[in-house]
């Protein structure tokens, strides 16, 4: 490949011909500031945050989409670029809400953190009219607030060019151009699958999940409740960011003892919620192959995904496993079976779980989510949710010591514990659904193909003599490719693996929010599902089916997967719902 040589700041940079000039900075240890960029599908040039002086040049560049020439030089922070920047800086400041103290964001944003760099303040020189604060509250996962919107687009990309679904994009012109839906609809009225993504990538306090803080600390300090909290496999790989540690650090240890110290009875691992859905999953398999079953089945464990499926492609919400969501399953057993044992009113069990996804929060209403009469699940919160609930109650996180969740319902395999990984669920499935296809021992219980970030993944396994074909899809666009090729005959899978946000549950919409800088030339995704097989490598027990808080859940409770008490419990149904797209 031809590559050339450039001097940015009078360093020499050798890169690729193609290479942008925000990329070629990165590699001679420069970072340029963006505020729209987001690789591969936002790169716009339109905040000018990330222009730069171009020797010979007739004005400024856009750094992340001005490719590198030969012998080009190149000046970064030059005082007529800080000039510059400090400028739109203030104009963006012109029509922002600068309510920053009590901004979800505050600390965290990165309008915020280049304003601070760049010594602007927020009484700028350019006064004159402000958009409104009008909240747009319709959805259940989230709140909009285009007040605090600084016109980047990469919510709208995300939603686009990431998910394939396009629910909201730019509206009018000029000033009054805003982000919002088709004909100015609130966004729950939208065909929007709660997948959180466009918070994910905001810039600032415009896009935010809604909070069930308040919720959660009252049922805590209620005397009449029994709290219990249970936590997602992903939360563990992510939460310390939150607190300042590095991305792809392990904080299970000190998840648990956070937990417990703000006041929830008990503390349980959603890891046995995921074992109890292999279970359930892999009998499902088993019982479609063998009796003619509607094929290929599809995971139902990702929200997000069950709401695409159910607005997108209705026709394949026959196909989807009946099983719930880990989340869901757990909730259910801890109002029932743990109720029973522990001789507590159901009714007065409040059920909260930690999840690093925004589709939690319109799962837990769905019908057919009450397994023991009573919704499986009262309250879900982000990871950040988490993360600012732990800062409120004075806990110094990186000065707890490790613990553990509480039982029983706190055990999990490693099988449960690479959920939160994309191609985790498919992996779980395969140990389980193997060994009792066969009759044998997995020595090895690794299944590589299925594993790292690429939005389709296929293999093909030979079990008990029969060829399984099954297929692996994160992100909604990768999904969408993956059922048209099922649609169209081109593709003949057993079995199907989707999860809504790419990468897995570990990139969720609630997980700590990392800024362009970084989300640009880190893959957070890998760094984060690292953890996962981690603990999964170091457990003992690596199959769900292995797990003696399962065994002992079936034998003394629900019979066997797939009995008429585990499908009252643990099983559900699906709608066919429209669609309403803004492009």
């Amino acid at each position: 490949m031809e590559e050339y040589t450039i001097k940015i700041n009078g360093i020499e940079v050798t890169a690729p011909k193609g290479t942008t000039i925000l990329q070629a900075a990165r590699k001679a240890g420069i970072t340029i500031p963006t505020l729209c960029y987001l690789k591969e599908i936002n790169e716009i040039g339109a905040c000018r945050i990330c222009v730069v002086e171009v020797k010979g040049a007739r004005g400024l560049c856009a750094a992340c989409v001005y490719p590198i020439a030969p012998n080009m030089e190149v000046f970064t922070h030059s005082p007529k670029v800080v000039e510059y920047r400090k400028r739109t800086l203030e104009l963006l400041l012109s029509d922002h809400n600068c309510s920053c103290l009590s901004c979800v964001r505050s600390g965290e944003c990165e309008l915020q953190t280049l304003c601070r760099e760049y010594g602007v303040e927020s009484e700028t020189a350019f006064e004159g009219e402000k958009n409104p604060s009008e909240l747009d509250e319709s959805a259940v996962h989230m709140v909009r607030d285009n007040s605090k919107c600084i016109l980047c687009r990469r919510c709208v990309a995300a939603c686009e060019k990431t998910q394939g679904i396009g629910v909201i994009g730019a509206n009018e012109r000029g000033f009054a151009t805003h982000i919002s839906s088709a004909f100015e609809m609130g966004l729950g009225e939208t065909s929007c699958v709660s997948c959180g993504q466009c918070i994910a990538v905001c810039p600032t306090g415009a896009l935010y999940e809604k909070s069930c803080i308040d919720d959660v600390f009252k049922a805590i300090n209620d005397p009449t409740k029994y709290v219990v909290v249970q936590t997602a496999p992903a939360v563990r790989a992510g939460l310390g960011e939150a607190f300042g540690l590095p991305i792809g650090t392990p904080v299970q240890g000190k998840l648990a003892a956070a937990l417990r110290r703000l006041g929830f009875d008990k503390v349980f691992d959603t890891n046995f919620g995921a074992d109890l859905t292999i279970m359930e999953e892999a009998n499902e398999f088993i019982e479609r192959v063998q009796n003619g079953g509607k094929l290929p089945i599809i995971t139902s464990c990702s929200p997000g995904w069950v709401k695409f499926c159910e607005h997108y492609y209705p026709e394949f919400t026959e196909n989807l496993s009946s099983c719930k969501s880990p989340q869901q399953m757990q909730g259910a057993i801890t109002k029932s079976y743990f109720a029973e044992k522990m001789g507590i009113d159901p009714k007065s069990i409040v059920s909260v779980s930690v999840m690093p996804c925004t589709a939690k929060k319109f799962e837990i209403g769905r019908d057919d989510q009450s397994g023991a009469g009573l919704p499986d699940m009262d309250y879900t919160m982000t990871t950040r949710e988490l993360a600012r609930m732990i800062k409120r109650a004075g806990i110094r996180f990186l000065d707890l010591p490790d613990e553990d969740f509480d039982h029983p319902l706190g055990s999990g395999t490693g099988a449960a514990v690479i959920f939160g990984a994309t191609g985790g669920v498919m992996e779980a499935a395969l140990r389980t659904a193997v060994e009792k296809l066969t009759g044998e021992t997995l020595e090895r219980p690794d299944f590589q193909e299925v594993r790292g970030t690429d939005g389709i993944k296929e293999a093909t396994y030979n079990v008990a003599g029969m060829d399984v074909n099954i297929c692996v899809a994160s992100g909604l666009k990768n999904a969408a490719k993956v059922l048209d090729m099922v649609k169209s005959g081109e593709k003949n899978y057993h079995f199907i693996e989707i999860m809504a946000c790419p990468g897995g549950c570990v990139n969720g919409g609630g997980q700590p929010q990392v800024p362009a800088s970084v989300r640009n030339f880190v893959d957070i995704r890998a760094e984060r599902a690292k953890v996962l097989y981690g603990y999964d490598a170091a457990n003992t027990l690596r199959k769900s089916h292995e797990n003696p808080d399962i065994i002992e859940l079936y034998e003394n409770y629900l019979g066997k997967p797939g009995s008429h008490k585990a499908h009252e419990l643990l099983h559900t149904s699906y709608v066919k719902r429209t669609v309403n797209k803004q492009f």
